[in-house]
Order: C-alpha cells, then structure tokens, then sequence
C-alpha cells in the first residue's frame, strides 16, 4: 500500500511506497513535456530532474496561455468571427485550467521524489 498523497495528485500516478510509483511518476511526466525530451538519458535517469524540465514546460505553457487569453481578442478581432473568439477564449480557459493542474500535480510529485512524506492534517 502506497502512502496517502497530498490535494493535486495525478491520478495516472501511484502512490510513494506503492510498486513501480516512481515508474508512472515518470511516464506521466514524460506526457506533459515534448516527446524529444525522450531523447535525453540524463532526465530517463535522474526523475528529479525531469520533474523540474516538466515544472518548467508546464509553467511556460501556462503562461502562454494566460497571454493568448488576455490578447486574443483584440488581436484577432479583424479576422475571425464573434463566436470563434469565444471559443478560443473558452478553448484558453480550459487549457489554462488544465495546465493549473498539471503545475500542481508536477509539484507534489517532485517532492515525493525527493522524498519528502505528506502528512494529512485534520
């Protein structure tokens, strides 16, 4: 039986303690980030390591969505119809949302490989 983990945890990940966790800890960091980052042995090696490319990869996304929300509308006003920029707007809050998610999930996971234990309060 893995150990309990903290709010955010990725669901595709198991539990520190649990049998092969670290391996799905990295699987699903690998999904967040490029598919060349595949490439490097250093991050198949060091998991650490790869959570703190994923934080980064995962922050720039985020920021460049926050980006695209806040100047989709003006500047692409002369080129799409009312409806798709509400669509790309919902489409950004989505992506936002989802990646608000991922930050949290890359940030409880790579303290678990660093081995540090979540302790539920009450």
């Amino acid at each position: 039986m893995g150990a309990p983990v903290p709010p955010g945890w990725p669901e595709q990940v198991r539990p520190p303690g649990a049998p092969d966790w670290e391996a799905t800890a990295v699987a699903w960091l690998f999904d967040l980030v490029p598919p060349d980052y595949r490439a490097h042995a250093v991050l198949r090696r060091y998991p650490v390591l790869l959570a703190r490319f994923a934080a980064d990869h995962v922050s720039a996304g985020l920021e460049a969505a926050r980006e695209g929300w806040r100047t989709v509308r003006v500047e692409l006003a002369d080129h799409l119809p009312p409806d798709a920029i509400e669509a790309a707007v919902a489409a950004y809050e989505r992506e936002g949302a989802r990646l608000v998610a991922a930050r949290r999930g890359v940030e409880v996971v790579a303290g678990a490989l660093r081995g540090e234990v979540w302790v539920p309060r009450l």
